[in-house]
């Protein structure tokens, strides 16, 4: 076989040449048009559903987690499921086959939860994850102060409300997670010996303080002249 092959490109060496040069040519132009990756994804197909819910493990594994996984069993292309519960949050791995488009995987999970949205607990609401997976964590970095005038909660506040917008807004970037610092937070101590001697509840005080920082709005709008009015209320809890 070999020596067959010396034999006719020995007898056709203008054709051998032609081919070679149209195999470098060819070469040239691969490595200058195809797309390479550092780390190349080779995981299958993930949709990621986070649920956020303050119970413990097992209320939230068969509140959450197991009705989830149940209604997306008959989703088309879905390879298996797997399911964590955690105190306070839900998660589910739903795994596509693979060739599966991912948005076309996230469009689907997106309708099976649409359909039981109504039979999980009041406030329960399914998210997705982010559209990659942990391959894609490409850059780290830190937000120092070294003049130390910014304390940690500014440098955190910094990060969640201004720097990770600007950075999401890159084309390319599907998400930027923050880790590390003070979040901001209102923390609310109650008395046991005052609130059985106002008569009130734990419950009633979670009322309150929901209703006192929630947001209200009302519109009225004129058709003759084609003007609008909008009249909003701000409420919130005094420091």
């Amino acid at each position: 076989m070999i020596k067959r092959i010396i034999e006719f490109s020995a007898h056709n060496r203008l054709l051998v040449v032609l081919l070679v040069a149209a195999a470098v040519a060819y070469s040239f132009y691969t490595m200058k048009n195809i797309r390479l990756d550092a780390i190349p994804d080779l995981s299958d197909t993930q949709v990621i559903v986070f649920t956020k819910w303050d119970r413990s493990p097992d209320i939230v594994e068969d509140q959450v987690t197991y009705p989830i996984i149940s209604a997306l069993l008959g989703a088309l292309r879905v390879k298996a499921i797997r399911g964590s519960s955690d105190f306070g949050f839900s998660y589910v791995y739903v795994i596509f086959e693979d060739g599966t488009d991912l948005y076309w995987a996230r469009s689907r999970v997106n309708e099976y939860l649409s359909k039981i949205t109504g039979q999980l607990p009041a406030g329960v609401t399914p998210e997705l994850g982010p559209d990659a997976t942990g391959v894609g964590w490409v850059y780290q970095y830190a937000l120092v102060d070294k003049s130390g005038k910014q304390s940690l909660a500014d440098l955190r506040s910094y990060q969640d409300w201004v720097l990770r917008y600007a950075l999401q807004s890159v084309p390319g970037v599907a998400e930027v997670a923050g880790l590390g610092g003070f979040q901001k937070q209102y923390q609310v101590t109650v008395d046991p010996v005052k609130l059985q001697a106002f008569g009130v509840g734990v419950v009633e005080i979670m009322d309150a303080i929901n209703a006192a920082t929630t947001r209200s709005a009302a519109a009225s709008s004129s058709g003759t002249a084609r003007n609008s009015w909008c009249a909003a209320g701000l409420r919130q809890v005094d420091r």
